[in-house]
């Protein structure tokens, strides 16, 4: 039997936060039978693999600062018309080729608006074909504030016009839409929450109660890190836990400026290395995390229940970290630190507190949303189930 196509379409511009959640909940979709092709739209990230799925990759765009307005080459010069035009051809003959049964986009319409110039010719263009694909949106539970309210309307609007699903990756208990997006009501009936999206080929390790470990300080993407992991530099004399090993990950969008301060920085008992795939490991035997609070960042902590510290990234009018972080302070699961107010002693501070308290274990936070989002398009496809 022909497997069904599936075309899911993932553009990050900053961190990698947007593009690892689609390779997860991909390789579910391959697993539940289903013939997957992967397109991102983000800069290349080096070892990335997606077994068992079809990889596309657009020619780049990517932002700088925070500022989500101004799409970038990979040159970093800004996006012309042109470039705009081409990668808009290239998608759309993507989607000629693979004729998908089924459509899935992520983020938009609740957020990569300056996405349009590509993802509205290429929805008007899935929209108008026959057979027509079933078109699906896959998006995170915690959605940026919109500047202006009239964009929930028009999200709302261009949901009910275009797409027939909306895969929530979230947790009701945990952080319903309707927390970011004033017009959840109206769209109702498509949404369906999965759980939260965990690496579905990875059992993540429980926190082994190492009081002794180490701090572990990451930053993911890291584009936006620099100014957590310098203050965690200077913060270690002033805790509890100077004579512990600190670990910095410092992420690969790390502008190389930052990278070299950071590293000129060390002294004993500090490593700065860059991301590892064995983050879950790391977690699982510190005694402490020191995080921004990223949407995968939060599933790892979820999974490993180990003390940590959150410093939402908040720049440039961000709010999603903030939400989810305050969140997690609520159900006394991590600690949070203002980063508006962050400094060196601050953030001691909140270090030796969240040492000082109970370590919350992991919690009860669906997590399996990967296999989720696979069992549901598998059902809207009615693809057989697959063995195993």
């Amino acid at each position: 039997m022909t497997r069904p196509r599936v075309l899911f379409y993932v553009q990050h511009l900053l961190g990698v936060g947007h593009l690892y959640r689609a390779c997860h909940v991909s390789r579910a979709m391959a697993a539940a039978g289903m013939d997957v092709h992967l397109v991102s739209g983000g800069m290349p990230v080096p070892g990335l693999e997606v077994p068992g799925v079809t990889f596309h990759q657009l020619t780049p765009l990517m932002c700088r600062d925070g500022d989500f307005r101004t799409l970038l080459t990979q040159d970093g010069s800004p996006a012309g018309d042109g470039f705009k035009r081409d990668r808009s051809r290239r998608l759309l003959s993507i989607l000629d080729e693979v004729h998908p049964a089924a459509l899935v986009i992520e983020a938009f319409p609740f957020g990569r608006r300056q996405m349009r110039f590509e993802l509205t010719p290429f929805l008007e263009r899935a929209h108008a074909t026959r057979p027509a694909p079933i078109i699906v949106c896959s998006v995170r539970d915690i959605l940026q504030a919109g500047a202006r309210p009239e964009r929930d309307r028009e999200t709302a609007d261009t949901v009910n016009a275009f797409f027939d699903h909306v895969l929530v990756h979230g947790d009701p208990g945990f952080a319903a839409l309707d927390r970011t997006f004033s017009l959840a009501g109206e769209i109702a009936g498509k949404l369906r929450y999965t759980g939260m999206v965990a690496d579905p080929d990875k059992s993540a390790p429980a926190w082994s109660g190492n009081e002794h470990g180490e701090i572990l300080v990451s930053a993911g993407g890291g584009a936006e890190g620099h100014d957590l992991l310098a203050a965690a530099v200077e913060a270690r004399p002033m805790t509890s836990v100077r004579e512990r090993h600190w670990r910095l990950l410092a992420g690969p969008n790390l502008a190389a400026a930052w990278q070299q301060r950071l590293s000129s920085s060390m002294r004993d008992g500090i490593t700065v290395e860059p991301n590892r795939p064995d983050f879950p490991s790391l977690l699982a035997g510190c005694a402490l995390s020191v995080s921004q609070a990223g949407y995968n960042t939060a599933v790892n902590l979820f999974e490993c229940g180990c003390r940590s510290v959150l410093v939402p990234y908040a720049a440039h009018a961000q709010t999603e970290q903030t939400v989810r972080a305050q969140r997690m302070q609520e159900l006394g699961l991590a600690r949070v630190v203002d980063p508006e107010n962050l400094s060196p002693s601050g953030l001691a501070e909140a270090i030796d507190a969240a040492l000082a308290a109970p370590a919350p274990g992991p919690g009860d936070i669906d997590l399996d949303g990967a296999k989720t989002s696979a069992r549901l398009l598998a059902q809207w496809l009615h693809c057989p189930p697959q063995g195993g």
